[in-house]
């Protein structure tokens, strides 16, 4: 099954457990919506995913369409064709947006296959019109200065250009205004399609009002306790979460 698959994940940090036999199966093709309060964990599934130093795997599995991501060096699992877009996007001085991202095109082209530039800054203004990103922003450094709105539609980018097999979205309406929130989510949809999965971290119902999920899940100490369609979401942003917790309060009384 092509599918972002993770089983039974434990993560800690600093010795504390915060994932606890985390299980979730994002198939190729779908969206779906991770959803909890503050403290669940789902900023943790994102780093340690993502090969974070910081984030400690005590057991169990991330399968990218079957191979294991666990261990590998974040160069290695974005190389694999998993794709990060964080809640603080980090600055890099010096880089320019237009060579970071060409130099992550051509790490993953075969060896002795060079991107053409021409068809690479094509694509590349194509992407940034259909975000409303300035074309000056190519000769800027990485997210240097940027609002957080630029930072995260820098992201969008990214994204769009290096057509990653599976994206995980970590916060990404986080700080934005309804325009630039309506300008991030037509850019996840462009790339919604049977060649990309995605995993939406969010706290709010907003979000989902642009980009429709096939499933929502909601995220509590460390682990998913309920699963549904997007009707799921709408619950919460009634109910908030307090429901979750009585819910749970009730199944182990």
């Amino acid at each position: 099954m092509n599918a972002l698959n993770i089983q039974d994940l434990n993560v800690n940090i600093e010795g504390k457990p915060i994932l606890k036999n985390f299980s979730l199966t994002v198939p190729k093709g779908e969206v779906h919506a991770l959803m909890g309060p503050n403290g669940t964990g789902k900023s943790t599934l994102a780093k340690a995913l993502a090969g974070h130093e910081a984030y400690e795997i005590t057991g169990g599995k991330a399968l990218l369409d079957g191979a294991d991501l666990v261990g590998l060096e974040p160069d290695e699992i974005a190389r694999a064709g998993l794709f990060m877009a964080f809640q603080y996007p980090s600055e890099i001085p010096g880089v320019s947006i237009a060579n970071f991202i060409r130099a992550a095109i051509q790490a993953r082209l075969p060896e002795g296959e060079n991107l053409q530039a021409t068809a690479y800054y094509k694509e590349l203004y194509d992407k940034m019109d259909a975000l409303a990103i300035d074309r000056k922003f190519t000769s800027r450094a990485v997210n240097e200065g940027f609002s957080g709105g630029e930072k995260k539609r820098c992201e969008i980018l990214q994204m769009m250009m290096l057509k990653p097999a599976y994206a995980i979205l970590d916060e990404t309406d986080s700080g934005l205004d309804i325009d630039a929130l309506k300008i991030v989510s037509q850019g996840v949809n462009a790339m919604r399609g049977p060649d990309m999965g995605t995993l939406i971290i969010t706290h709010y119902q907003r979000l989902l009002n642009y980009i429709q999920p096939d499933k929502v899940h909601v995220m509590w100490d460390g682990r998913i306790v309920r699963s549904g369609g997007k009707e799921l979401a709408l619950e919460l942003e009634e109910k908030g979460y307090d429901w979750v917790k009585e819910e749970l309060a009730a199944a182990t009384a």
